[in-house]
């Protein structure tokens, strides 16, 4: 998948946090979150990176965007997408609805 520039997503204002997952490093990531997967239908996820690079890939529009510590990550509901870690990094997912 060729990379390209997208325009970034961003939350709703309307939305609100109700769930983080612990802090994930380059070893402890789940497998799910390295294959396609999608958040639920009215849930956002914003992915944020507290130290390193982590690569966010989108399947529909297709896209990549790297993510670090100054570039969260908006997944909208039912987007599929998976992460891939570049190197040491530590993130976490917050969902919103």
């Amino acid at each position: 998948m060729a990379n390209r520039t997208v325009q970034r997503e961003v939350l709703p204002v309307h939305v609100r946090p109700y769930k983080s997952t612990p802090v994930f490093d380059q070893e402890s990531v789940p497998a799910g979150l390295l294959q396609d997967h999608r958040t639920k239908p009215g849930v956002w996820g914003q992915i944020v990176v507290v130290e390193g690079t982590l690569e966010l890939t989108m399947v529909s529009p297709p896209a990549t965007v790297m993510l670090d510590a100054n570039t969260p990550g908006v997944v909208c509901p039912g987007q599929t997408h998976s992460v891939r870690p570049c190197g040491a990094v530590r993130f976490y997912v917050r969902f919103y609805r």
